[in-house]
Formats: structure tokens, sequence, C-alpha cells
């Protein structure tokens, strides 16, 4: 009950049979009082029975954002601990690991079975908000527009660094982001928290997300840095020119991948996402 997290919190661990819950609502009840942010953690299951792990900063808002990892990343990276603490004064915030990294079980499946990460993510969340976003990075977008075009489960996306295809990444690494992908990543404790994978088999048959974004209801935003070599911007272009419903794509200026565009953009990023959000929530 004792562990911090980036901003006031009382932590509350749940897994089935979620036993003594009387005892875990009055600790939930008070915390809310107090004005402090519940941090709830637990584990779901996804439909072939793959143990999801997640947190969920609780403090009585109405809507909610839930951030999906990308590649190597997690739910305990510090990066996205901080977009968790900016979004969490006006939302409740939910996080997550998709299988093959941090806590969560499995392997790693190059978004052939994430799929059912998301779902069981969505399923666990539905009802218990009356306006939900989404904030995905790189291969977790990739999931998550798969995911929703087969139906409206929330109600706005933002995509960050994302693949149309994931066969076609592009990995320039003679422009590789020293700064960040090695030295940060590798080095430094802060960067190195929250990080790696257990990959299992790539060659699973994989849905295009470029195919499947067409199929989207919900209002999207692509956010995307010119100096990405991982994924190059011509991909959110591709999904973005797709896209029918109401979209928005931001290319920041010199900026990285992914999550590290919270890291070395992050006014002009959080700005962005807050923006949308607002607007797409209200």
């Amino acid at each position: 009950m004792s562990q911090i997290y980036p901003f006031e919190s009382v932590v509350i661990r749940l897994h089935p049979p979620f036993t003594k819950m009387s005892f875990l609502k009055k600790q939930y009840n008070r915390a809310l009082k107090g004005g402090l942010a519940a941090v709830v953690s637990g584990t779901l299951l996804a439909s072939d029975k793959c143990h999801i792990d997640y947190v969920h900063y609780k403090n009585d808002h109405k809507k909610a954002i839930i951030i999906a990892h990308g590649f190597y990343n997690s739910k305990d990276a510090i990066i996205l601990r901080r977009l968790a603490k900016k979004l969490a004064p006006e939302y409740d915030v939910f996080m997550f690991d998709f299988r093959g990294h941090g806590k969560s079980g499995g392997l790693f499946s190059w978004t052939s079975k994430e799929d059912r990460d998301l779902r069981a993510v969505l399923e666990f969340l539905e009802g218990k908000y009356e306006k939900t976003g989404l904030i995905a990075f790189s291969m977790g977008g990739s999931v998550s527009i798969n995911v929703l075009s087969q139906g409206s489960y929330i109600d706005s996306l933002i995509c960050v660094s994302v693949p149309s295809n994931v066969n076609k990444i592009d990995y320039k690494f003679w422009k590789l982001d020293v700064k960040n992908d090695l030295w940060y990543t590798l080095v430094t404790k802060e960067g190195r928290k929250g990080k790696g994978i257990r990959p299992g088999p790539f060659w699973f048959k994989k849905t295009k997300p470029v195919k499947s974004v067409e199929k989207l209801k919900i209002p999207v935003l692509y956010i995307h840095g010119t100096s990405d070599w991982v994924v190059e911007p011509w991909h959110s272009q591709a999904l973005y020119d797709k896209t029918n419903s109401k979209k928005k794509l931001v290319f920041i200026h010199g900026g990285v991948h992914a999550e590290y565009l919270m890291k070395e953009s992050e006014k002009e990023f959080v700005k962005e996402v807050k923006g949308w959000f607002r607007e797409t929530l209200s």
C-alpha cells in the first residue's frame, strides 16, 4: 500500500478471486474523500487465457483514457507514467501491458494476437465511464485500429507513430536515434525501467491497419515525428488518407518515434493530446 507513483495515490492490488473486497472498497472510498488518486492494479484474462496486467488510476472522473504502449515498452515505463500524470487531473487513466511485455503473460506475437489483450481491457471498462479515449503508440496503435474497426468500443482515438502495415516498418538503422534508442533505453536507469520484450513467432498472419482504418467511425488524431527512423511519417499519412471519420494529422518537426515524443517534444505533444481529447470527449 506504500508504493510510490508519479502522483499522490493509494495502491490497491486486485487479482481473482478478489478476496477481502469490503476492506478494499473502504480503502478506495477513503482515498477519494482525501483527494488522492486510488491506483487499482490487477490482472485480466484475454480470450485465450493469457494474463494481462493493468494499473487503473481512479479519481472519480466520469471520463477515462486508456494508454496502449508500443514495442519494447510497458505500463511501467517512466515516460508513459509521466503522460498518465499529465492526464490524471481530467481523466481516470487505465494502463496495461500487452502480452510478452511487462508483467503480462505470454509472448509478443507482433500484432497477430494482441487484439485479444485490448478486447479484454475494453470489455472490462465497458459501461464504467460516460466517455473513453484511447492513445496508442506504434504497434499498440496498429492493434487498436484493427480492433476498433470492428466496433466503436471507445469515443476517441489518438495514434502515435503507428505503422500502416507492420510488414513495412522502415527500420532505417543508419538514422538510429542514438540519444533515445541506445543511451536512454539501454544505459540510463530511468530509460531501462519498464522496458523489455519476450518475443514469439513473427510469421503468423497480421491484419493491415491501412485496410482496417477506413471502417473506423470514431474521431482519430494521428501524431508523428518527422525524424522517426523506425516508422517513417508516410505511415501516418497513409492511415490519415484512408480514414473516413473525423480526423486530424499532426507532424512534430524533428520529433522522434512513439513514446519518445513525450520525452523530447513533451510540451507540443501533450498540448495536442489534451486538445484532441477535450474536443472529442466533450
